[in-house]
């Protein structure tokens, strides 16, 4: 299925006592994925096994040479291991699961890398009345923990491999935000390494209610890498209560029926009418409280084929209108749509089966890649659907992998305040994700000029980029663009701080401030520290 393709998808002692200083708990090591580095240890690149951390990232296009990489299995560990790398002068890169995909962490500057795949553990934790989750767990993982042993979930992506360590702190939203929110609604607290103004890394808990809730609150959508080193999450629903932990989280459908729909061959006019027909659906119903709210339908519209169009709805089999909302919704998509599309029969199956079904795999990418992104708050116009088809119809990039998927939102995640949260998008329906791949290294400037001009000529309107307006809400900073910062790209007004972050950014500058004064931690589109 070309739509699935992308990923394949159809994204020491005083270390120690400083940590107990905080009442914080180190969180377990689950079965080493490395097979090698023994617990805590500082690999060299002649050490056996370098190799294969430091090639762990998602996107090949990018690789660090570091001179260490740690790979801690405890907060006291990874005091120990930042501590070494501020000793010695080291620029430090962070790694959980290793999807970044730009160069955070696969950067020539990288130094030093603190590996967090070893601090996977997934627990209750009853002093807090949370679940204690490292921050090197992959999503994968943590739904089925959380599934099998508490009969809850979380409303993360769709990528088993994505690590919790960026995921949650850049905001994290999936098959059932419009039901339940962005996975920062969920996030009660964060154990981070931090290092003060005298270069002393220490581990600190930051949660919504105190201790230290500046902190908690920019990594609700403050993206990862800014300001320490996350160890681990402690996750309980921001309006729940009690102690009971099946009541701490949500809990998800027990059941999801599914269905695919396909425009094999697309003309213009045709794919204008369907991918037309697919916004205005969401745009119309993405209302919190909506009937379609259990409603989820991932798009990919690939570079390939003439613009293929394939869509994934699931929703909430147990509903009684379960099959009358499938039906009103597939209506909807193939209305006034010829050559009409291809509508696989509905089938139902376990909320888990499913969802891992319809998810994108473990493992790294098959090609190199770029990656761009915006909020949607109006569906885009037929002239920027003609735009679109005439960049994926170009017959120099066809790809099964090179496309744009859309991704509903809306929902429960616009109930609440923009600021509320770090991550201030709480009023748009749908998130637009441009992916451009390719595999021979030599064609990088070509693809990358592609995905440029048609990004572009897409937002020709507001400078090349999606400025919050009536139409935009700016981009996600879980799919990271460096070119944001370019004046040679970005020819708006809109600062790249402001297309990530909004009327949030100075508060997160100030967070800046306060817990990382050196700027200790920091990559190409780090959070800023505050001018004089």
């Amino acid at each position: 299925m070309p739509g699935l393709s992308r990923r394949r998808l159809l994204f020491g002692a005083a270390a120690a006592a400083g940590a107990a200083a905080t009442g914080i708990r180190p969180v377990s090591a689950a079965a080493d994925p490395l097979g090698g580095p023994a617990a805590g240890a500082e690999l060299r690149p002649t050490d056996p096994g370098f190799a294969g951390v430091a090639q762990r990232g998602y996107n090949p296009r990018f690789l660090a040479h570091p001179q260490s990489i740690f790979v801690p299995t405890s907060a006291e560990e990874t005091v120990a291991a930042v501590q070494e790398a501020v000793d010695r002068g080291l620029r430090i890169a962070v790694r959980s699961g290793g999807h970044c995909v730009e160069d955070f962490v696969d950067n020539p500057a990288t130094q030093v890398i603190i590996d967090l795949s070893r601090l996977t553990g997934i627990d209750y934790d009853p002093d807090h009345r949370a679940f204690s989750v490292g921050a090197g767990a992959d999503l994968g993982t943590v739904y089925e923990q959380l599934h099998h042993r508490w009969g809850v979930t979380i409303p993360g992506g769709s990528c088993l491999g994505v690590g919790m360590g960026g995921h949650a702190a850049g905001g994290g939203f999936g098959p059932l935000s419009r039901l339940f929110g962005s996975v920062v609604d969920h996030l009660y607290g964060v154990e981070i390494v931090v290092v003060d103004a005298a270069g002393q890394a220490s581990a600190v808990l930051a949660t919504r209610d105190g201790p230290n809730p500046d902190l908690w609150w920019a990594h609700t959508g403050g993206g990862g890498g800014n300001f320490g080193v996350i160890t681990r999450y402690l996750l309980r629903s921001y309006d729940a209560d009690g102690s009971d932990p099946a009541r701490l989280l949500p809990t998800p459908p027990t059941n999801l029926v599914t269905s695919q729909i396909v425009l094999p061959t697309a003309t213009e006019e045709s794919f204008v009418r369907f991918v037309g027909n697919f916004l205005r659906f969401f745009e119309r119903n993405s209302a919190p409280g909506s009937r379609f709210s259990s409603l989820y339908a991932q798009f990919f519209a690939s570079a390939y084929l003439g613009g293929l169009c394939q869509l994934t709805p699931r929703l909430d089999a147990d509903r009684p209108d379960a099959r009358t909302l499938l039906d009103e919704f597939v209506g909807a998509m193939v209305e006034g749509v010829w050559p009409p599309p291809v509508v696989v029969p509905a089938t139902a199956g376990p909320f888990l089966d499913v969802s891992t079904r319809l998810s994108a795999p473990r493992g790294r990418a098959p090609f190199l890649g770029k990656y761009k992104s915006a909020n949607l708050r109006r569906a885009y116009t037929d002239e920027q659907l003609r735009t679109l088809h005439r960049y994926l119809t170009d017959p120099r990039f066809q790809s099964q992998d090179s496309g744009v998927e859309l991704f509903p939102a809306g929902g429960a995640i616009n109930t609440r305040a923009a600021t509320a949260t770090a991550m201030p998008t709480r009023d748009s329906f749908m998130k637009a994700v441009f992916v451009t791949a390719w595999r021979n290294p030599a064609d990088e400037a070509a693809h990358l000029e592609w995905s440029r001009s048609m990004f572009r000529d897409i937002y020709a309107d507001t400078g090349g980029v999606p400025v919050p307006n009536h139409a935009n809400a700016g981009a996600y900073v879980n799919y990271p663009d460096a070119d944001l910062r370019d004046p040679a790209q970005n020819t708006s007004t809109a600062a790249w701080s402001t297309l990530y972050y909004g009327d949030n950014y100075p508060r997160l500058q100030q967070v800046k401030a306060t817990w990382d004064p050196r700027n200790a931690f920091r990559h190409s589109l780090s959070i800023e520290l505050p001018g004089p």
